[in-house]
């Protein structure tokens, strides 16, 4: 695994990011994705601190207060006051909606409906905030420090208890007209795979969920995501129909925008590993149409447990520089 410190440390020294970009700290906050997780990055030393908490549960108000309170105390530690943060930005595990500052919703929390995330962390930090859906975050992480360090156009895509995905083009994150840019895990991939010929999307069937369900479908009945990727007979098809919806939608992403690079990432390719990675890139660029070919690279990301923190840094470095 990367070593946070290092990639992030080396590219602070770059110092490319405006006026504010040689003084004062920026904070990234993870709050789900990983647990909750914080990293506090100083502009002038290029120094990192890092700290995390697991995520017990309760109200989103609960939620963030445990996250404030983890900030709050890498704070202490570097012994700053909150007046020293030029930005703070925080990853959230879900929708959110940019022009409003708002989470739309969680999947795996409840209550998290037009919450008003950023307007909790400016008041706890009196520091301009940031908000960002963790993919997206993920994937700038990649762009800016990680696998993709240097590249300007860039397609992630994540595969765990849900789809989702981000979009880095021109070196920045595109969000679309209304922040749900990058939701491949939504995209309608076909019809019939649970028999009532109803439209089913990417997320349905690659999402941990969809894959044991379509093992148990062929008669695999398991909880236990690693049984799908050993050697049965079940796994191996259910891994081979996996690759194939995979590298098709990838395809077809690379047909609308372009990508330099396409990062794969969650515990889906974590547990896949790399013949999973490369049986997706294999296939990717099969179905690239020739004119297009270069081949281009499909890899798994790099950045792990702290993509979303590192993502978050990365988005208040950028700002800085708007």
């Amino acid at each position: 695994m990367a070593d946070l410190q290092t990639l992030i440390g080396d590219r602070l020294a770059q110092n490319r990011w405006g006026i504010l970009g040689n003084q004062g700290y920026v904070l990234g906050i993870d709050l789900g994705s990983y647990g909750l997780r914080a990293a506090l990055a100083d502009l002038q030393h290029h120094t990192i601190r890092t700290g995390h908490a697991e995520l017990s549960g309760g109200a989103p108000d609960e939620i963030v207060e445990q996250a404030i309170a983890l900030a709050g105390n890498l704070l202490k530690e570097a012994e700053i006051t909150p007046d020293r943060l030029v930005r703070v930005s925080v990853g959230f595990a879900g929708p959110v909606d940019l022009r409003f500052g708002t989470v739309r919703l969680s999947l795996r929390m409840p209550g998290w409906e037009n919450y008003p995330l950023q307007e909790r962390f400016e008041q706890a930090f009196d520091a301009v905030t940031l908000i960002d859906n963790d993919a997206n975050l993920i994937a700038l992480a990649e762009a800016t420090f990680g696998v993709g360090a240097g590249r300007q156009h860039l397609c992630y895509l994540h595969l765990s208890s849900g789809v989702g995905g981000g979009l880095v083009l021109n070196g920045r994150l595109y969000h679309g007209a209304t922040s749900t840019a990058g939701e491949i895990g939504h995209a309608v991939v076909g019809r019939g795979w649970d028999g009532t010929g109803r439209p089913e999307t990417l997320e349905e069937l690659v999402s941990i969920t969809g894959l044991l369900s379509r093992a148990a479908s062929y008669g695999l009945t398991t909880d236990n995501l690693e049984l799908i990727f050993s050697d049965s007979p079940i796994g191996r098809r259910v891994v081979s129909e996996t690759v194939d919806l995979v590298a098709m939608r990838c395809a077809q992403t690379v047909a609308l925008i372009d990508p330099e690079m396409i990062v794969l990432g969650g515990i889906v390719v974590r547990i896949g590993g790399e013949p999973f990675v490369r049986a997706i890139a294999d296939k990717v660029n099969d179905f690239i149409a020739p004119q297009f070919a270069r081949p281009l690279p499909v890899v798994a990301s790099i950045l792990g447990h702290d993509s979303v923190t590192a993502g978050a840094i990365a988005d208040a470095l950028d700002s800085l520089s708007d």
